[in-house]
């Protein structure tokens, strides 16, 4: 898709930040290659539904997260290697989970939705999150799928309670020089007294050790995560932050969000409740997560807003499209598919769009936003803070 400089714009609506560019509906493209036939991979258990997805950039070779299952495929998707995850007893009322304590609540055959698929490069490991137990993850090998480690000893071990797929997000931050950190964000399906929704956890060399998936930092008071405060589901009892996609660049770590908020339409003395998609920003050295901001994003076409995020990526421009940005071809590019409407959080049946942002453009407009909020002006508008809107204050 091609468009001249002047067809793309960038808006700001009402007194909160939306991110906006010209969208295209998506229902237009043709194949490019009708008759160019298709490798097909099917599972042979009758739950093989696939949740996730990675292929190894070093190798090509694909890995598949399904219920009970992850497979390792090659690239024309013959089956390599299968891991099985479940199913096993459970029941996801018991936290801790029995394998960590009794559970006297009944126990019975439980599928194991993959919720997180990754591959830790650096230490040629995939890491496997499933929905079992609170929602543990398994170290498996690349080459062969064997289990490296799988840690559940300690509450920071389970990372969400959530059992459908899409519900988490992970991202990893690697260095050279020591431990690698994994930014875990995730729906906390009302518990948010046992799960926070986004923290930074120690990726350890070792497997097996026992600060796997610890918080990176820890006190009394201060941690690197960030909990839904529990008056907040007083307000909206089904609250909750649904995470459709994760990344890194520069400095920080992104995610991509939808949230419900409750609003008065014009003219009505009622609230009802929209979803908005928002994007997350922290610092990747940010232990104590000061750094966080968020942001609404969206996109509109003549008068015609499209509000509710389905899907994102984030890719290079390319020479071709960075001509059409007014970009360098090496400038991050956020791809997004959004559809219109915001009463469902569910993929709407409406009209589509895909929308293009410029990564630079998005933080230059976090910086004013910021800045702003410096100067006092305006409040935080931190929608799962929904028990105190606080406001901004000047920093002269």
């Amino acid at each position: 898709l091609i468009m001249s400089p002047a067809m793309w714009k960038w808006t700001c609506l009402v007194s909160h930040l939306l991110l906006s560019t010209t969208v295209s509906p998506l229902s237009r493209q043709q194949p490019l290659h009708p008759k160019r036939p298709f490798i097909a991979f099917t599972a042979d258990q009758a739950e093989g539904n696939f949740n996730h997805l990675v292929v190894d950039e070093r190798t090509g070779l694909i890995y598949l997260g399904a219920v009970n299952r992850i497979y390792k495929l090659s690239s024309d998707l013959k089956v390599l290697v299968t891991h099985q995850t479940g199913p096993d007893e459970d029941n996801p009322k018991c936290y801790p989970p029995r394998i960590v304590q009794t559970c006297n609540e009944p126990l019975t055959p439980t599928n194991n939705i993959n919720k997180m698929l990754l591959i830790d490069y650096k230490e040629n490991r995939l890491i496997a999150c499933g929905s079992l137990y609170q929602g543990i993850c398994k170290l498996l090998r690349l080459d062969d799928l064997f289990k490296l480690g799988e840690p559940f000893h300690k509450k920071e071990h389970y990372l969400s309670g959530v059992n459908e797929s899409g519900s988490v997000f992970g991202v990893i931050v690697s260095y050279s020089n020591m431990d690698d950190k994994l930014f875990i964000a995730t729906a906390v399906d009302g518990k948010p007294e046992y799960f926070p929704t986004i923290s930074s956890r120690k990726l350890t060399k070792n497997s097996e050790a026992d600060g796997m998936f610890a918080y990176v930092f820890h006190d009394e008071f201060v941690a690197s995560m960030i909990k839904i405060p529990s008056d907040t589901f007083t307000i909206i009892p089904d609250f909750d932050i649904y995470y459709i996609y994760g990344f890194s660049s520069g400095n920080f770590v992104y995610f991509l969000t939808l949230q419900p908020e409750m609003i008065s339409p014009p003219g009505s003395t009622t609230k009802e409740q929209v979803y908005t998609s928002k994007l997350v920003r922290l610092c990747k050295e940010d232990t104590a997560f000061n750094s966080y901001v968020e942001v609404p994003i969206g996109c509109e076409k003549n008068g015609v807003e499209y509000r509710l995020l389905q899907a994102a990526y984030l890719s290079k421009a390319g020479s071709i499209l960075a001509r059409s940005l007014d970009v360098g071809p090496e400038d991050d590019i956020l791809f997004t598919v959004f559809s219109k409407g915001q009463k469902r959080k569910m993929k709407s049946l409406d009209e589509s769009a895909l929308c293009i942002f410029v990564l630079k453009k998005i933080n230059d407009r976090i910086k004013d936003r910021l800045q702003s909020c410096y100067r006092g002006e305006g409040t935080l508008d931190l929608a799962w803070l929904k028990v105190k809107d606080i406001p901004c204050s000047s920093a002269v």
